[in-house]
């Protein structure tokens, strides 16, 4: 274990030599007993936040601490680990990556290299291995040098079912899945123990969600589900701040049963495409931060969808 720290305290020292002029200020802030969140922006990937975008969470244990997501760069992910050695004196055990979006996973490789467990459901890995080098190139187009280093790094243990639990350092994470969200991927992780509940890009908040062309709607509404069932009294979403479950059904769910209903009615209905994304009523949701850009997309690929169910 004392190699293994001190392996670990070598690798921030190194990174951060490198990184101090550019790096994304990362914070944790605690939301639970040993449980921290860094809340990222919630506008678009740019070169000052280095492509994290997103919401990152450091869980510490006796036995160590652990990441959830690594961040969208080699150079993010080492400052994330540098806030969580901020926090901690413990060293990094485990990365869970949340799904197969960039910045959940693309700083994998950075980790991988200090010998630290990377974790993530089977259902991710066929879209990271399709996805991962678009995202990079993406990322390298706005980060440009920023990026450099970042090479897409599978995880290193597999997640198979719908439900799984892990323990370290007594802390208990239970994995919920149910067929994926924004990402095929998607899972969340919940501390029983802490109440606090990681839903990765699951939950969008104060932000209009992603409906991507590997979205699928339905399994989303599935895996909102369970967070009614879990009823957290702390919830970090994917994007946005920490929040509740009212504020989650709010600006996630009940945009995704509006979109769904209003599609479904029609395909059912022989409306073309074009039609359907025109005449939804986009006004509820306005309010979100990137709606005007986003909607027109979710609703043509939600249209798409309840075509082939």
């Amino acid at each position: 274990m004392q190699r293994c720290f001190s392996h670990w305290i070598t690798a921030l020292l190194l990174s951060a030599a490198s990184l101090t002029a550019h790096a994304v200020q990362v914070e944790f802030r605690p939301v639970g007993d040993g449980v921290y969140a860094h809340v990222g922006d919630t506008g678009a990937r740019t070169a000052q936040n280095e492509g994290l975008n997103a919401n990152i969470g450091l869980v510490v244990t006796s036995a160590g601490a652990v990441l959830i997501d690594s961040g969208a760069t080699s150079s993010s992910a080492a400052d994330i680990a540098r806030a969580a050695g901020r926090v901690t004196s413990q060293p990094v055990r485990w990365v869970i990556n949340t799904g197969g979006q960039d910045h959940r996973w693309l700083g994998n490789g950075w980790y991988k290299a200090q010998g630290i467990e990377l974790i993530a459901h089977a259902q991710a890995e066929a879209d990271m291995k399709s996805r991962g080098n678009d995202h990079l190139q993406g990322l390298k187009t706005v980060l440009g040098s920023k990026a450099d280093g970042t090479v897409p790094t599978l995880p290193t243990r597999w997640l198979q079912g719908n439900d799984e639990r892990l323990e370290l350092g007594g802390v208990v994470f239970e994995f919920k899945y149910r067929g994926g969200a924004h990402t095929p991927g998607d899972m969340m992780v919940w501390l029983p123990q802490k109440e606090v509940l990681f839903t990765g890009d699951v939950v969008y908040v104060d932000r209009m969600l992603g409906v991507l062309p590997v979205s699928n709607t339905r399994q989303w509404l599935a895996t909102f589900a369970v967070i009614e069932a879990l009823k957290p009294p702390v919830l970090v979403p994917g994007h946005g701040r920490v929040a509740n479950l009212a504020i989650a059904q709010a600006d996630t769910q009940a945009y995704l049963l509006a979109l769904r209903a209003h599609m479904k009615q029609a395909v059912d209905g022989g409306a073309d495409v074009t039609a359907a994304v025109k005449s939804f009523d986009a006004k509820p949701f306005m309010r979100l931060l990137n709606a005007a850009e986003l909607m027109p997309g979710n609703a043509s690929r939600t249209y798409l969808e309840l075509e082939r169910e």
